[in-house]
């Protein structure tokens, strides 16, 4: 107990060295926050966190380690044994055993008493754990594991540092990079790189439940996120998540991290974390790899090259480039918006959510149905649209896409006086008429060529060729009559002053020979 009380302080004291939080630990390796707490403070005190330091002795750890309490093996409930049995052959529950006890024998003890008591009486099967043993290219095993902080070369600055280790079950040759994050795009290309290191792809991967693989966490119905689950697809690999909370069944990888930050990490300085991937490279190859392995005690490289590379399945021909998948909401302009950039859907799909696959090069646009509604090229900067004009309804392409000299070309088959409309428009200046010329063209779609035409010339006569007068002639249906005195619609004329000038000119009566003024 002893031994195993200093292994797990030396892994405190590890985790500490390399930054990670005293919750992040507690996590980690399953003590309780407050005896990290105590672990934490007692290495501080005596400078075991120091990067330079080492490791307690086992004379430190018997000398100045706090000890524990040592309880009585004798319980509080002993003198109540037969009483306490009686009561569990009538299978009342451990609580009213204590509330009798109290109520009804004096008893003091507490509640926690009696369940130990009672546990001691009815000790626990020990649980049988089979190892299991996979074939050469059977199983990988994947995780990832805090090592600490390095360097960040594109800024300069100390990051948290993630280990991602994928280990072949049966050599346990590995490979290892490390990472800044573990959202999806580092999660896919980690696995790209380890299955390209490898030269193969096993039949199955064993992986945690973290959420840049697995959505939803169930031993029978796990959900996996989509460039997941199309990553496996593409390299024809099964995906085999372990069950929550139970680390054993990928004990392997497990095994994998805590020798990588032993044996790799523990007591190097690395320039950044580029120089780290480099180095470890060369670690794996010619030291990790031909070291001899606990339980197989066998050269995992050796057994690598010479039993397991040969069973891996093929790389694929093609290369696989999905980064990630996002949802988004079709918007009453036809798009999406992903990243800031703005990719169109067809506009029957308003309102409704679609995931978007974006890969390197291309975005790729699914529905409910996992069906496929539109591909882009995908944008270079934010705030970039990408349009495909089919993707509006018809009659808003067509306006859209009118030109000027494609209003003039309908004209010309339309009509003279719709040519002559529409020129005195595009003449008319400063006032930019080109909608007006756009939208009298359009009227075609709903009123036929020659009642156009008709409206066009009415218009003329009348000396009003706006778009405004052609609708209303077409919506009143007096296209169709004579054009004269007689029409709804009364002609303009020049109009003149009913009353002379002189009129408005005063002339004053007491001196004739004054000059006349104009009001």
């Amino acid at each position: 107990m002893e031994r195993l009380r200093m292994q797990i302080i030396e892994e405190i004291i590890f985790r500490l060295r390399r930054g990670q939080s005293q919750r992040a630990i507690s996590r980690d390796t399953g003590c309780a926050r407050n005896t990290v707490s105590q672990y934490a403070q007692w290495a501080s005190r005596l400078g075991y966190l120091a990067p330079d330091s080492d490791m307690p002795s086992m004379e430190a750890f018997r000398d100045t380690l706090p000890q524990r309490k040592r309880r009585s093996n004798v319980s509080s409930a002993e003198p109540y044994r037969e009483i306490i049995e009686t009561y569990l052959q009538t299978h009342i529950e451990a609580v009213t055993i204590h509330n009798n006890l109290k109520r009804l024998y004096g008893f003091t003890g507490s509640y926690s008493s009696v369940i130990r008591f009672i546990n001691g009486l009815t000790p626990k099967e020990q649980l049988a754990i089979i190892r299991l043993e996979t074939d050469p290219g059977k199983q990988a095993q994947v995780d990832f594991g805090f090592v600490g902080q390095m360097k960040d070369p594109a800024t300069g600055k100390m990051r948290s540092t993630y280990a991602f280790l994928m280990t072949l079950s049966h050599s346990r040759h590995q490979y290892v990079e490390f990472v800044f994050n573990q959202r999806i795009p580092t999660w896919v290309n980690c696995h790209i790189n380890a299955f390209e290191f490898f030269g193969g792809v096993p039949e199955e991967l064993v992986i945690d439940n973290l959420k840049s693989a697995v959505l939803k966490a169930d031993i029978y119905d796990p959900v996996i996120s989509e460039p997941y689950r199309q990553l496996a697809l593409h390299y024809d690999f099964l995906i085999h998540p372990c069950r929550v909370r139970t680390p054993e069944h990928k004990g392997k990888v497990e095994n994998g991290v805590h020798y990588v930050q032993r044996n790799f990490i523990a007591g190097r300085e690395f320039m950044d974390i580029d120089e780290a991937n480099l180095l470890v490279k060369t670690w794996i190859t010619q030291e990790a790899g031909l070291r001899n392995h606990g339980t197989t005690h066998k050269q995992p490289l050796a057994q690598f090259n010479q039993v397991e590379k040969s069973t891996l399945k093929s790389l694929p021909d093609t290369e696989f480039d999905l980064i990630e998948v996002r949802s988004a909401k079709v918007h009453r302009d036809c798009h999406v918006t992903v990243y800031g950039s703005y990719y169109s859907v067809p506009y029957s799909y308003i309102g409704s959510q679609m995931d978007v696959h974006l890969h390197e090069r291309v975005v790729q646009i699914y529905d409910n149905d996992h069906k496929l509604v539109g591909t882009h090229q995908r944008a270079t900067q934010q705030g970039q649209r990408i349009t495909r004009m089919t993707d509006y309804p018809t009659h808003k392409v067509a306006y859209m896409v009118l030109s000027i000299e494609n209003c003039l070309e309908l004209g010309h088959d339309i009509g003279p006086s719709c040519v002559t409309v529409l020129n005195a428009l595009l003449a008319d200046r400063p006032v930019d008429r080109r909608q007006s010329v756009k939208r009298i063209v359009r009227l075609v779609q709903t009123y036929s060529s020659s009642r156009l035409e008709a409206a066009c010339a009415r218009s003329l006569y009348y000396q009003d060729g706006s778009y405004q007068r052609i609708a209303k002639i077409l919506r009143a249906g007096t296209d169709h009559e004579p054009m004269g005195i007689t029409s709804s619609l009364p002609p303009k004329k020049d109009y003149l002053f009913a009353r002379s000038a002189d009129e408005f000119i005063l002339v004053s009566n007491a001196d004739t020979n004054m000059e006349v003024e104009a009001c």
